[in-house]
């Protein structure tokens, strides 16, 4: 019998398996095993190479993209191009899981087409920590049956992403936009950012005005019932010193000045200073613009001088300063610290006054 060619016994299983509703194939390459997922339940069929396995596995593949997509060549490399992109109809898109191939797992779970259905099917062919979170960017899988279980299914695994720092930020990221965490699951993450702050990224980005109880008072003033009254009719610079003053802001600020004290990489760097920037800039704001209604406030409250410079300076940040430094730099962990202590020693001086000296 040729080696370019299923064994006698494979080719008849095959045949038999296709002729039923399937709805995704994996290949267990180790084992040499096919898995199916039909409208009745689970099949497996043993393969029996009659050649060298991995070029077996490729005819095996070969003969399921001819059943699926009409394209015995296998799986086609343009298809690759148009469904990372998009491009897929999703009338087709099913027929991607046929074919016991990666790639085309990945492509249909990159398709904004992705449904709920497809999602499940897709998750049982290929379920990995890439794969629930990019599913978890479709409303459609959010609001499903697989949006608790991909979520659920991240929140456990969060612990094993270890020093993936990246991985980190965007797990907790899409779990937080997706609104797929009870608040027992929110507030497990915020606290490993005692740990790890890392974790602490995505709630100042996504999640700053509804951060988790961490015990937090509020900073009091004695001049705030001038700040209400300014804020009232509607002075920005007012509005921004109240947030910062407020639990959730006290939380904020807390939690911004950990990170900077011991950040790990430079994306935590980068996205800490956005973040920071945005908590204090109203939206119609750019960075280094004056802050709208801070010439009145310092003149009406002189005496916060100390807290408007902060305020100010706070709502100046972005990652631009940082980009002459770690474009000539892959440093990480304490030398990283070190190359950025200039820009990073000031910002701590104003978290510390809004925070009232730290205290």
């Amino acid at each position: 019998m040729s080696d370019e060619a299923l064994s006698a016994e494979d080719t008849f299983r095959l045949n038999v398996l296709l002729t039923q509703d399937l709805k995704a194939i994996r290949l267990d390459e180790s084992n040499l095993v096919l898995h199916a997922l039909t409208a009745q339940g689970e099949a497996s069929m043993p393969l029996h190479p009659t050649g060298r396995a991995d070029r077996y596995l490729r005819i095996v593949r070969e003969a399921l993209s001819g059943h699926a997509l009409g394209s015995p060549g296998g799986y086609p490399v343009y298809l690759t191009r148009w469904t990372r992109h998009g491009q897929m109809e999703s009338a087709n898109l099913g027929r991607l899981l046929l074919i016991g191939e990666p790639e085309a797992v990945v492509a249909v779970v990159h398709s904004p087409a992705l449904t709920d259905e497809l999602a499940e099917y897709a998750w049982w062919a290929m379920p990995t920590i890439d794969n629930a979170r990019l599913m978890l960017r479709r409303e459609g899988v959010v609001r499903g049956h697989m949006g608790k279980v991909l979520a659920d299914f991240l929140v456990e695994h969060l612990p094993f992403l270890q020093d993936n720092h990246l991985a980190i930020m965007d797990t907790v990221a899409v779990l937080l936009q997706s609104g797929t965490l009870d608040p027992q699951q929110r507030e497990a993450i915020w606290r490993r950012g005692k740990r790890v702050n890392t974790h602490y990224v995505p709630f100042l980005e996504y999640a700053a005005g509804g951060l988790p109880d961490s015990g937090a008072r509020p900073r009091a003033l004695p001049q705030d019932k001038a700040l209400v009254e300014l804020e009232s009719g509607g002075n920005a610079a007012a509005a921004m010193l109240r947030r910062a003053c407020s639990a959730q802001g006290q939380s904020f600020l807390a939690a911004v000045a950990d990170i900077l004290a011991r950040p790990e990489t430079q994306e935590v760097v980068n996205r800490t200073f956005n973040a920071l920037g945005r908590y204090f800039r109203p939206p119609s704001t750019a960075a280094g613009d004056d802050l709208p209604g801070l010439a009145e406030t310092r003149a009406a409250l002189p005496e916060l001088a100390a807290e408007w410079q902060a305020v100010q300076e706070l709502a100046a940040v972005s990652d631009a300063p940082l980009t002459p430094i770690f474009s000539r730099s892959t440093a990480i962990g304490s030398l990283m610290r070190r190359k950025i202590e200039p820009l990073v020693a000031p910002l701590q001086a104003h978290l510390r006054t809004l925070r009232g000296n730290g205290k």
